[in-house]
């Protein structure tokens, strides 16, 4: 199963830059020095964006729950990484009840 609405999926930029690619982040450091060695890094979190919207909204979802706040689907796919090395990254998307469209809760 793809993401629904996943056209419209929310990627939000603070989410990348000050968590996921921030070495400095209590929970989120350990991702970012991972993503930093294959060539990501704060000043260019859009690449790590497009990447994402790229290689993970067209893969179906490896599994996909219900929890108190919506539908979370987890995704895992490889990202074609600015190093040239592929990543295989697992991302977690959620819809929102209430709401008809995806958006990234952490990778």
């Amino acid at each position: 199963m793809k993401l629904p609405n996943r056209e419209h999926a929310v990627i939000a930029p603070d989410k990348l830059f000050d968590y996921i690619l921030n070495a400095k982040h209590k929970r989120g450091g350990t991702k970012a020095r991972l993503l930093i060695e294959f060539g990501y890094n704060p000043v260019n979190w859009r690449q790590l964006e497009s990447d994402i919207r790229l290689c993970h909204l067209g893969t179906d979802a490896d599994s996909v729950r219900q929890s108190e706040y919506g539908t979370r689907y987890e995704i895992r796919a490889a990202l074609q990484t600015p190093s040239g090395r592929a990543l295989i990254v697992r991302t977690i998307w959620q819809v929102d009840t209430g709401t008809d469209y995806p958006r990234l809760i952490t990778c």
